[in-house]
């Protein structure tokens, strides 16, 4: 059956083109710095918002005019799984990712449950066997049935616990069968609303003890995918655990698994967190922790997740700046964890949708490379912090003086002269090379 029958394969015919069905900016086979961009931006789609997602919200019931919706149960799975490799071979795009949940409906016990994954993972299977398209990540949704109400492995119910073990335990074992790259633990609800009740130590300990037991099982039955983690402050839960990259990191570090996890960052999150996209990147990069990205952006009007397309040149410029500084994406890639707008309900928004972000990330992919060719940024950066390179700034920097020399040399001092940041001026540059890029 064919859901999707009035669009042809989405091909790149370039800026000038008036196609509203084609690339304009991404051209899978073109070469930056050497690398298709396929291979650098790894795009994938999300399979919650894309086959899902009904259009509902907390004022309005859903609206989406999705022509497999006509079916119900396991059959509505089954016709999304059929419509969804339209959609990824039609698109052109490398991945896609799932929670359980969105491949096949929860039964009435957990046995069913696994049973009626088994069948749609089968069913997965066979599609991806004749399909360019893989699985770049899979993850158990431990936040939307009323047992997780308390959390998943931070619940207050041991039975809970359990149950959530299951899950992830069935997961790692789909990741497995499915090649998928990675495996991602967003927790939505492992977090508290108030401390009146919260026994935050025993709950984060427990945390801890979940996730050495997912690693444990992983090696056990051989499966070698990246584990990653999804930072988010708030929403559903009041104060979750992984509130960000720094706090997140921070939890790694105190239960001794930095060296199993890395982070899959999402912009929208960067934001309710009170951080720009590109900071939670660069903080994940540095410390060596950058894994995969989740591509959307919020609403600056509205203070919730709304997981829109990622349509912002500037924010997609420098999130790639700081993908390319990391040496690209490894095994991660750029997800759309984004959903059309509630007015956007046609079934072909979908691909005006991912069209427009991909093209944004091909922009932003194109500047931040030529940024980095033409040392824009680091030449600056470089020259801003001199002092560190001579006298007795690079006597700090090798660890060569203390606080008594260091007020020997305060004493020493005239009026200290400071540099400007330029901020502007390099706002300003960065907008000329996209400007440049954008009209090539």
């Amino acid at each position: 059956m064919t859901y999707f029958e009035n669009i042809d394969q989405i091909k790149y015919e370039g800026h000038k083109s008036t196609n509203p069905l084609a690339f304009k900016y991404y051209n899978p086979e073109e070469k930056v710095a050497g690398k298709s961009m396929e291979d650098t931006l790894r795009f994938g789609v999300a399979y919650w918002h894309t086959f899902t997602m009904d259009g509902s919200d907390p004022f309005g019931s859903g609206n989406m005019i999705r022509s497999w919706d006509k079916f119900k149960g396991m059959d509505l799975a089954k016709a999304r799984v059929e419509a969804g490799f339209e959609f990824f071979e039609k698109l052109n795009v490398p991945f896609f990712c799932f929670h359980d949940i969105d491949i096949a409906p929860e039964g009435e016990n957990l046995r069913e449950t696994y049973k009626n994954l088994d069948e749609i993972v089968l069913m997965i299977k066979e599609y991806m066997s004749t399909s360019n398209t893989k699985l770049l990540w899979n993850t158990a949704n431990m936040f939307s049935h009323p047992r997780f109400v308390h959390g998943a492995a931070t619940s207050i119910n041991a039975d809970v616990f359990a149950y959530s073990a299951a899950k992830v335990k069935k997961g790692l074992e789909i990741a497995k069968d499915l090649g998928s790259e990675n495996y991602v633990f967003w927790g939505g609800r492992e977090g508290y609303e108030t401390l009146l009740n919260t026994d935050m130590k025993l709950e984060l300990d427990n945390l801890g003890r979940f996730f050495h037991m997912a690693v444990d099982y992983a090696k056990e039955i051989g499966y070698n995918g990246q584990f990653l983690i999804e930072p988010k402050p708030k929403e559903p839960s009041k104060h979750q655990y992984d509130f960000d990259v720094a706090t997140s990191l921070a939890f790694l570090q105190s239960y001794d698994l930095q060296d199993h996890f890395k982070f899959n960052i999402e912009a929208n999150h960067a934001t309710l967190a009170g951080h720009t996209f590109e900071h939670e990147l660069c903080v994940a990069r540095i410390n060596g922790m950058l894994g995969s990205v989740d591509a959307n952006q919020g609403d600056g009007l509205l203070g919730w997740d709304t997981d829109e397309f990622p349509t912002d040149l500037y924010a997609t410029t420098l999130a790639m700046y700081e993908v390319l500084k990391n040496g690209g994406l490894g095994r991660g890639g750029l997800n759309f964890d984004a959903k059309v707008r509630r007015g956007s309900f046609e079934q072909e928004d979908l691909f005006h949708a991912h069209i427009a972000g991909m093209d944004s990330f091909a922009i932003g992919l194109k500047v931040a490379q030529k940024l980095i060719d033409d040392k824009v940024l680091e030449e600056f950066i470089e020259k801003r912090y001199d002092s560190y390179n001579h006298g007795i700034g690079k006597e700090i920097i090798e660890g060569n003086t203390d606080f008594r020399k260091l007020e020997d040399y305060a004493l020493q001092l005239g009026d200290i002269q400071n540099t400007s940041g330029r901020t502007e001026r390099l706002r300003a540059t960065i907008n000329q090379y996209l400007l440049s890029v954008s009209s090539e």
